[in-house]
């Protein structure tokens, strides 16, 4: 990282980002065309799990090379101190990181993915009802590697 003193060393505050995020970006390449996508997730274990249609662009990319680059944010704020604009910055948390995406099909899977994905913007059970769950497609993406990054005015919470 080029500015080491922005970088955020301890995988408990990128765990602690990851928690408080509300939307992941998935990177994603098909026959060498990108494609950046937001979505839902949840996060636990060391993966991001987030859910599809039964078929569209997304599937298409994650199809043709099941390996993703991914990106959240969390606190960002414009700082407009001074008078000129080039003076100005943001301030933030970030993570981006690799990994590999892979379909969940049994039931109890696609189920514990799904409840995973409502933990991370509600509390409390909801019901799963199986018709749903069979037409929806989730996706676990195994984190193979991960950085996190600050601006220098922000503490870790």
């Amino acid at each position: 990282m080029r500015r080491a003193a922005c970088e955020i060393t301890s995988n408990e505050n990128i765990n602690l980002i990851l928690q408080k995020c509300h939307v992941c970006r998935l990177g994603l390449i098909k026959d060498n065309v990108p494609y950046i996508v937001p979505v839902s997730f949840g996060y636990s274990d060391n993966a991001i799990y987030f859910h599809t249609a039964q078929e569209g662009q997304k599937v298409e990319f994650i199809d043709a090379g099941h390996i993703a680059c991914f990106e959240l944010e969390l606190g960002v704020r414009l700082l407009t101190e001074g008078s000129n604009p080039c003076d100005w910055g943001f301030s933030y948390q970030s993570v981006i990181g690799y990994g590999t995406i892979h379909e969940l099909t049994e039931h109890q899977e696609k189920v514990r993915g799904l409840e995973l994905i409502l933990r991370q913007y509600v509390t409390g059970k909801w019901p799963m009802a199986a018709p749903h769950v069979e037409h929806t497609r989730v996706w676990k993406l195994d984190i193979e590697s991960i950085t996190g990054k600050q601006s220098e005015d922000h503490f870790c919470p």
